[in-house]
């Protein structure tokens, strides 16, 4: 069942990027430039309004020399960057609140802007004031097709935080076992899986998993409800896919208080994990 339903996701995700690489190939400057006065190159966060024009100047001087001129990822200093700038031309993003194959909302892509992406070049614009932040998301959104005909999806429904205990962190070992995360991120969570040398992005870039063991910020945020969000919607993109079709809510909440115990800081879920005296798991079977 889960790996039916990974290569689906898997194939939903490849022919998304493949329609969105022919489209875009076929985007010029003065579709853009078109596109720059519709209603979907404006951006609504909170009270906020974003107007793209009003962006022009601030993406010039801080963005084009890494996402260039059409947007597509190939600025100047591109060919020295690891890993590669974002191609907003594709409008495929991995940093979202929606489910996988959707587009962000604009607060998805406002947040993204102010915290940065760890372990990249990009970093957090947080000396943007809230407007600026704003216009320049309904500038990221000229650039593709998709904003023209398509709606952001509904944001995933994060359920409250439960309380850490022995057993949960006990069954988020079970449940890391069980969707065989330690493919990727090995079995102590080092990023150092069997599979993990192989991975490519959607683009055929490789691209390295994450490494709980190493500790610092994900990808998309730092804190549990971020964590939980990463499993459910998945970062598009990348190898990693949503889980939404193959653990429950509560298997993901369990899922993240084991991997805080896998982090090198002191931690309640990492105190339980060596009270209990979990150890790795197995890596020769898809059970624990």
């Amino acid at each position: 069942m889960r790996t039916e339903a990974l290569h689906r996701n898997a194939v939903i995700l490849a022919a998304l990027v493949a329609a969105s690489v022919t489209a875009c190939a076929q985007v010029t400057e003065d579709q853009q430039k078109q596109w720059l006065g519709t209603p979907a190159a404006s951006s609504h966060i909170g009270h906020l309004s974003g107007n793209a024009k009003a962006a022009a100047g601030d993406y010039r001087r801080y963005c084009v020399v890494c996402h260039g001129e059409l947007g597509d990822g190939n600025g100047e200093s591109a060919q020295w960057l690891d890993p590669k700038p974002r191609d907003f031309t594709l409008a495929v993003f991995k940093c979202r609140s929606t489910p996988t194959g959707t587009l962000p909302t604009d607060q998805d892509l406002y947040e993204t802007i102010a915290r940065g992406l760890d372990r990249s070049n990009m970093p957090p614009w947080n000396t943007f004031t809230t407007q600026q932040r704003a216009d320049l998301v309904a500038w990221i959104k000229h650039y593709s097709p998709r904003w023209q005909t398509e709606k952001p999806g509904t944001p995933i429904e994060i359920p409250p935080e439960p309380e850490v205990t022995p057993g949960r962190v006990k069954a988020g070992r079970d449940v890391f076992a069980r969707v065989q995360c330690w493919k990727c991120h090995g079995a102590e969570g080092r990023g150092n899986g069997p599979s993990a040398s192989t991975l490519q992005d959607d683009l055929g870039r490789p691209i390295l998993p994450y490494n709980f063991a190493e500790g610092g910020r994900f990808k998309c945020g730092s804190t549990d409800a971020d964590l939980y969000r990463i499993f459910m919607t998945g970062l598009d993109g990348t190898p990693m896919p949503s889980f939404a079709d193959n653990i429950k809510p509560e298997e993901a909440w369990d899922l993240v208080m084991y991997l805080r115990s896998l982090q090198p800081f002191p931690s309640k879920e990492k105190a339980i994990a060596k009270s209990l005296g979990l150890t790795p798991v197995s890596t020769t079977s898809t059970g624990p």
